[in-house]
């Protein structure tokens, strides 16, 4: 697989205290890749620096051979628009507009036209369970069904990279479990690659590496890739490809192919199911 996005050196100070003390971090093209570690650890500032939302003090950034650390915020704004989609704690969604358009809204934001970005909002509501939705406003949805809005926004534009911070933290284990399957998934089957935050295990499981930062640094030895594990019936088609099929995905007790050590990776044969812009 091709890297798709890396920070190398990446040094990021706040007055006396270092939040990075020259991380590097690379993510393939349709990886999932979990950033772990207890709060203050570094991991938001992290993600922070390889989404462009923060200039990292030393160190560097690029997208696809482009250079995002070097960039102008009016440049950066442009490519946070149009090739990175973002998922939050909280779904972050706008409360006076209604889900399609806040779906629509980094297309509009993009120029695209209020009925073209509507249109084109619209087609990720079906495979993402939110069928019937499109006009009700986040106050009328539940934890569950807003981050599967601010899913549908992240992924609008088609993005290089989703980037999601501590994504289920808002919500209940059962919906939170869902979620996190459906964020994968349709990341995956819209060939994007997936950086999360967390602190959970649980969430941390579903991601294809995961990365442990303690004190600014990334522990030695906690990013170490190991042999795929194979075939994951539990994302494939038929099989529960969103939370209303109704199928458990959680692994049965014993060997659990989808729950790495901190550090390992576990690679996955893509699913089949089709989402918005997929061709196969």
């Amino acid at each position: 697989m091709s890297v798709v996005l890396e920070g190398t050196g990446l040094v990021k100070r706040f007055g006396p205290t270092v939040a990075l003390g020259g991380v590097g971090l690379a993510v393939h093209t349709g990886e999932a890749v979990a950033i772990m570690g207890p709060s203050g650890s570094g991991k938001s500032t992290l993600l922070h620096c390889l989404a462009g939302i923060m200039k990292p003090d030393a160190g560097e950034v690029h997208l696809l051979g482009l250079r995002i650390d070097a960039m102008g915020e009016r440049q950066r704004s442009a490519l946070r628009r149009t090739r990175f989609g973002f998922v939050f704690q909280f779904g972050q969604l706008l409360p006076e507009l209604p889900a399609e358009e806040n779906v629509a809204l980094p297309l509009m934001l993009g120029g695209v036209s209020r009925a073209d970005a509507v249109r084109q909002a619209r087609e990720w509501f079906g495979p993402l369970g939110l069928g019937g939705m499109e006009g009700r406003r986040p106050g009328e949805l539940s934890g569950g069904q807003a981050q599967r809005v601010a899913i549908a926004r992240a992924l609008v534009t088609r993005p290089a990279v989703i980037f999601a911070d501590e994504p289920t933290g808002a919500l209940d284990q059962s919906t939170g479990h869902d979620t996190m399957r459906l964020l994968v998934e349709a990341t995956k089957h819209n060939g994007a690659s997936l950086v999360v935050v967390t602190h959970d295990h649980q969430v941390a499981r579903w991601c294809d590496r995961v990365t442990e930062v303690r004190d600014g640094r990334i522990l030695p030895g906690q990013d170490v890739t190991r042999p795929p594990a194979g075939h994951d019936p539990h994302l494939s088609a038929g099989h529960g490809a969103h939370p209303s099929a109704g199928h458990d995905p959680r692994p049965s007790a014993g060997h659990d192919p989808r729950h790495p050590a901190p550090g390992q990776d576990v690679t996955r044969e893509p699913a089949t199911r089709i989402l918005p812009g997929v061709t196969g």
